[in-house]
Order: C-alpha cells, then structure tokens, then sequence
C-alpha cells in the first residue's frame, strides 16, 4: 500500500482569506461609525466653523462703531445656522443653539480679526475636543444612508469570508494507494472514479474527478491545488504528486489539453482523450 499523502489548506489560502477577513471588518467598522455618528459629527462642526466664518464678517463690518457691550447684545441674539434636516446632526444637538460664548467675547473677537482666520475656530475645537475633521460641505441623509448600505455589503462579505475560511481551514485532500479522500469528506476507491478532468490543471491548479456512486448517481469531486497542498518546490508541490498519483491510479475516461503539435497519448482502459461535438461527445461532462 503506498504511503498515504496529505494536502492541507496552504498558508497561500489561509493568509489570503485572513488578509480579507481583516480588510472586509475593518471597512465595515469604519462604515458604520460614518453611518451612526462619523458624518453627523462632521456635520456639526460645519455648521458650527460656518457660524465663526458669519461672527468674523459681522464684526468686521460692526467693529469701527461697536463697543463690548454692543456685540455681545448683537452676538447673543444670533444662532448657529443649522439645517432643517435634524437628521443629518448628531441626536443630542438642540434644536436651536446660540453662538458659542467665544463669539460673544468682544475681545477673543477683536484678537482672531487680527489672527489666522480659523485659529478661533481651532481654538475652540480643540477646547470642546471636537476631533471630526471639517468637510468642504455638509452631507445630507442621502450620503448617510449610503454609509448605512456599504456597512451592510462588507458585513456580508466578512461573514462570508469567515465562513469560507471556519470551513476549509479544518479540511484536507489525501489518497493512499486504494482511495482518495476528498476535501468534502468520505473515501472513493479509485475503481469507483469514472472521469478526470485535467483540463485546468496546468494553469488554475483546477481539477475535477466524478465518481459512481452506489445508487448510480454520479459524485463531483473539486480538486483545487492552490487551497490544498500548493505547488512549492521547497515542499515537495503536494498538490501535483496528488494529482500524479490519481492519474497512474485512474482507469476511467480523462480529459486534458494537448498540445497542438503533440501526438495524443495512446489511449488506456476507458477512452482517455477528451471528446467534442464533432465525435459524439461534448466538451463539458
């Protein structure tokens, strides 16, 4: 009985679908902070910059008449210009917010008139711990539902990487000297295969194998070499020394490309050469 050779997951596959798993959550988390609070927050603090550009331009233009008490009057009847949309905010912003008491600071005023025209504005940010960066314009709730809708597909897709990497990082492919044992599980003498298909083997790492099953029914067997096994030198390429070792033990009908100016190989048992429309056959089992 030959030894019995074992092809497990490959680290090609593994790090792979870890790498998405990773990439897939991360944009999900990221999706779904803009959904629930990111683009709100935003929005918050452009209406609030919005409101430090209108205090700069009022004062400007009151400044040469205006005393302390004089603005602070204007500035304490004046309000943050806030959308209607109050869906767009955050849920715990009021429903109507006066300037914050640094535009009302006649002399906080007079010194940002002089200064950078946002450094009050990032003063205070900074002051309030407001981290949201301000957008060049606000986002309505169609831009947040947008977040909501991405959120969603890359949940999905985390899952289904999860899924996919739960259920094959336990299996492996192995065949001895009777039988092979697919990935999918159970053992299949090799007397039971009745085709192999090797046509996208050379440049997929794809092949599949059919086997009789006892009612009568056909089994597909999928054969992928890239997930099980690998072709690495270094390790011995499990997955073509599988694949040889089938094939000297396979009886049934093969199919594989040729070459065009290679002879097909002489045919052994059952027919070995793929067949097309032209012979009877077709070129999909």
């Amino acid at each position: 009985m030959s030894e019995r050779l074992v092809c497990k997951p490959t680290p090609w596959f593994l790090v792979r679908a870890a790498a998405m798993l990773l990439m897939f959550g991360i944009f999900a988390a990221m999706f779904y902070k803009d959904g629930t609070r990111g683009y709100r927050e935003k929005n918050y603090v452009y209406f609030l910059s919005v409101a430090f550009k209108q205090a700069r331009t009022h004062f400007k233009e009151s400044e040469d008449g205006s005393s302390p008490e004089a603005w602070r009057d204007h500035a304490a009847k004046q309000t943050v210009p806030l959308p209607a949309d109050r869906s767009v905010l955050p849920p715990e912003t009021p429903a109507s917010m006066p300037w914050p008491a640094e535009l009302q600071d006649f002399e906080k005023m007079k010194a940002a008139n002089s200064a950078e025209e946002t450094k009050l504005f990032n003063d205070f940010r900074a002051e309030k711990g407001l981290d949201a960066e301000v957008p060049d314009e606000p986002y309505d709730s169609q831009k947040i539902f947008e977040q909501w809708v991405v959120f969603w597909i890359c949940l999905a897709l985390t899952f289904t990487t999860l899924f996919v990497l739960i259920r094959i990082w336990p299996r492996k492919i192995a065949i001895d000297g009777e039988a092979l044992y697919p990935a999918e599980g159970g053992r299949v003498p090799f007397a039971d295969l009745i085709r192999l298909d090797l046509r996208k083997w050379d440049n997929k790492g794809l092949a599949f194998a059919w086997a009789k099953k006892p009612d009568g029914s056909e089994r597909k067997i999928r054969i992928d070499g890239f997930v099980y096994g690998g072709f690495k030198k270094e390790q011995g390429e499990p997955a073509e020394k599988l694949i040889q070792r089938l094939r000297a033990n396979f009886q049934g009908e093969l199919m594989e490309l040729v070459a065009a100016d290679e002879e097909p190989a002489p045919a052994t048992g059952r027919d070995l050469s793929p067949k097309g429309p032209a012979d009877g056959g077709t070129d999909n089992p």
